[in-house]
């Protein structure tokens, strides 16, 4: 049992965002990264969207291959396995819209993670790529933050 105000950890984690072409497969990536098959965990977007290769690229770099992503909207995901997850993790306004119309009636936690798009950095790659890196070190700080418990004691 958990130590009093702490949560236990999410069997399921979905994280959400506008395509699943970026934000919610790199989250995605980098939370199974860290738990493995601990925790099952999904990503889908409110609308879908083809793979972004900078979202790509900033993953290899870090050595997470999210190259066979296949995206996937929320409504699909309902209808082929269902919203069965513990905790829904919205990262664009829309798909935090969607995420709560859609488990109105269910026992699902939805939190919003606001998180800058990358899409919209012009310049150089290297500048472009920038911005993918930046997204995925503060996706990596926040699922640090909300999911990975500090060692205590002597450990």
């Amino acid at each position: 049992m958990p130590a009093p105000g702490t949560r236990s950890p999410p069997l399921a984690v979905l994280f959400a965002c506008g395509l699943n072409a970026v934000r919610s497969p790199m989250a995605a990536a980098l939370f199974g990264q860290i738990f493995g098959r601990a925790v099952y965990v999904g990503s889908a977007g409110v609308r879908k969207g083809e793979l972004d290769p900078f979202a790509v690229a900033a993953m290899a770099e870090i050595g997470i291959d999210i190259s066979r992503h296949k995206p996937i909207t929320l409504e699909e995901l309902e209808d082929w396995e269902g919203l069965n997850f513990d905790l829904i993790v919205t990262l664009t306004p829309q798909a935090h819209h969607q995420a709560l119309e859609l488990t109105r009636t269910s026992a699902v936690d939805v939190e919003y993670w606001p998180t800058a798009d990358p899409t919209g950095v012009e310049g150089s790659r290297e500048q472009r790529l920038d911005a993918y890196r930046e997204l995925r070190d503060q996706l990596l700080a926040r699922i640090r933050e909300r999911f990975v418990r500090p060692s205590v004691g002597n450990e």
